[in-house]
């Protein structure tokens, strides 16, 4: 089969490998479509411990089950499915508390184990268990179901800050992953939600998905933006939706008195961040994290994108095929649109 192989770091090359063969507990599933994943950038250009060259990286994805092992009951030949990134090992204390991203094992598709990639991927038995695999319907396309992916991830985030009735909600960052929130704080209760993003062109693009108030951070100073449009109190809900370390500590100079702050983006390996820890002490802030998702929020995002909400498909914006992927990866590390998929 035809993959797009990780070699070393920069390296990627799309190179005739085995087609994987599934066992009695696997499941064999043709990749349709895989989004691009600022993980897979920052793999890419920095490499990651628990990937280890060769191998096929991609966790945004979709397709159809096109062989089953004689001991998989949940799917079926023929099965359209969704297939998120983190999987739980479902053994470990951390798995039977229900928090299997928090695994200590840190299983993931594209990352131990080979992902999509490829014409072709294996879902091992720990995955067809216990990972984010779901069916999609009939009126979903694949490319949206490759979606729901990242939308898991917003979902995760949301619901540990804990948006409530009447918040004010910041958004550092108008990437995919960032305007994907935008939908989901206003149905978790939100009144307002404000933009911030360095890059006007991407501002400008992200102005379709219809917040409250849009601040390009290059042009004025979004600290002190953010205090006026909130009476000088700040907002309610931050969150970092972008790798910028100066975002985190700008987060808390604009947030409110008992704010809740999610450091939701990620940071490039060895990033440092000088926090005045005095304003968390002082405004009693709750600073918190969130990383990947539950295969129940993949299973919710599938809901939430089959009932368009939100209408998934303003979120991509760039096709390649799979011998088009280092074009992919420039267009999607470029900024020069939403999400960027690949068909292979």
């Amino acid at each position: 089969m035809k993959a797009a192989v990780y070699l070393d770091k920069n390296i990627i090359e799309v190179r005739e490998v085995p087609a994987p063969k599934p066992d009695a507990d696997s499941v064999l599933v043709k990749v349709r479509s895989c989004a691009v994943c600022g993980s897979d950038i920052r793999i890419f250009h920095h490499g990651n411990s628990r990937v280890k060259p060769p191998q096929i990286l991609g966790h945004e994805s979709s397709g159809e089950v096109v062989e089953t092992g004689a001991n998989v009951t949940r799917f079926k030949k023929g099965d359209r499915v969704a297939l998120g990134a983190d999987v739980p090992c479902g053994e470990c204390s951390f798995c039977e508390a229900g928090i299997g991203n928090n695994c200590q094992i840190n299983y993931a598709m594209g990352y131990q184990f080979a992902g999509s990639f490829a014409e072709y991927v294996l879902l091992n038995k720990t995955v067809v268990n216990y990972g984010p695999v779901h069916r999609i319907p009939d009126t979903m396309s694949f490319d949206e179901g490759a979606l729901a992916e990242p939308l898991a991830c917003v979902l995760n985030a949301v619901e540990l800050t804990g948006i409530r009735l009447g918040d004010t909600v910041v958004i550092i960052g108008a990437g995919p992953i960032g305007c994907m929130i935008i939908p989901v704080a206003y149905m978790s209760g939100a009144a307002r939600v404000i933009v911030v993003q360095r890059s006007r062109p991407r501002m400008e693009a992200a102005k379709k998905f219809n917040a409250d108030v849009y601040i390009c951070s290059s042009e004025e100073d979004p600290i002190k933006r953010v205090l006026e449009e909130t009476g000088g109190l700040g907002a309610d809900v931050i969150f970092t939706a972008n790798p910028s370390p100066q975002s985190h500590a700008d987060a808390l100079k604009m947030a409110k008195n008992r704010a809740r702050i999610n450091l939701f983006g990620g940071l490039p390996a060895g990033s440092t961040v000088t926090l005045d820890t005095n304003i968390i002490h002082y405004k009693e802030l709750f600073v918190m994290g969130a990383h990947g998702s539950l295969p129940r929020h993949h299973q919710q995002a599938i809901e939430l994108i089959a009932a368009k909400r939100p209408d998934i498909k303003p979120y991509m914006s760039h096709f390649f095929s799979l011998d088009q992927i280092n074009e992919a990866f420039a267009a999607a590390e470029g900024h020069q649109g939403m999400r960027v998929v690949v068909h292979p």
